[in-house]
């Protein structure tokens, strides 16, 4: 597919085609590659985020018996934070940083919605159709989808539901910490996130290429906060 929409209409419009794709499943190797991708900003002015605010995004990847390795890209956002429109702002700094990667995982974590989505195909789902990559949502909260908290126990799902369809899941990753809300997104389905998020999480309540990734574009922050205000 194309770049990344510039414009709120464009953005409605690819994800109106995305959600109505249907690309194969993917099934998971014995011993897949994983990655995982996040951005933070540093915001000039208080509020939800606007454009041209310094950001920074980071990926890693974990490779059988290899050390793992992350990358970081730094840029601004390209746009106003908008509900349902995640991608415009974010989606171009995270394409960066997961092709600064050695290579691309099997499947990708994304700290994004994917099939919970006004148009159902949120930043998630709209990442991995344009990398080509499976992918999946992993958010502390759900857009719009409604669902019970699963039982405290490593490893208990309940479902998550849009307008009476299945788009992920509550996960508890670790007994006594809260869910994970876990998405369906590119070529994967709600059962499948489950499965690649308990694979990728260790003891920590984060998928570790995620985790790994968040601390790499917060550690690249910090390290230039020195430098954007002197």
């Amino acid at each position: 597919m194309g770049p990344w929409p510039a414009l709120p209409q464009e953005l409605v419009d690819a994800q109106r085609a995305l959600a109505d794709a249907a690309p194969p499943p993917w099934r998971a190797s014995r011993r897949p590659t994983l990655g995982g991708c996040f951005v933070c900003f540093t915001q000039a002015a208080p509020g939800p985020g606007s454009a041209g605010e310094p950001g920074w995004a980071g990926a890693a990847l974990l490779r059988p018996e290899r050390p793992p390795v992350s990358a970081v890209v730094t840029g601004v956002a390209a746009a106003d934070y908008g509900a349902g429109l995640l991608a415009l702002r974010e989606g171009p700094l995270l394409e960066a940083a997961v092709r600064a990667l050695p290579e691309l995982p099997d499947v990708l974590l994304v700290n994004a919605t994917g099939r919970d989505h006004p148009r159902r195909a949120g930043l998630a789902l709209h990442l991995g159709a344009l990398l080509g990559v499976p992918t999946v949502g992993v958010t502390h909260r759900p857009l719009l989808a409604e669902g019970e908290w699963p039982e405290d126990e490593r490893g208990a799902a309940s479902p998550l539901l849009l307008q009476g369809e299945l788009v992920g899941y509550w996960l508890r990753t670790r007994r006594g910490a809260r869910p994970l809300a876990v998405h369906a997104a590119w070529r994967t389905g709600p059962d499948t996130a489950v499965e690649v998020v308990l694979a990728a999480t260790g003891r920590a309540r984060t998928p570790e290429p995620l985790r790994l990734a968040r601390q790499a574009a917060r550690a690249a922050r910090a390290g230039d906060k020195t430098r954007l205000w002197s």
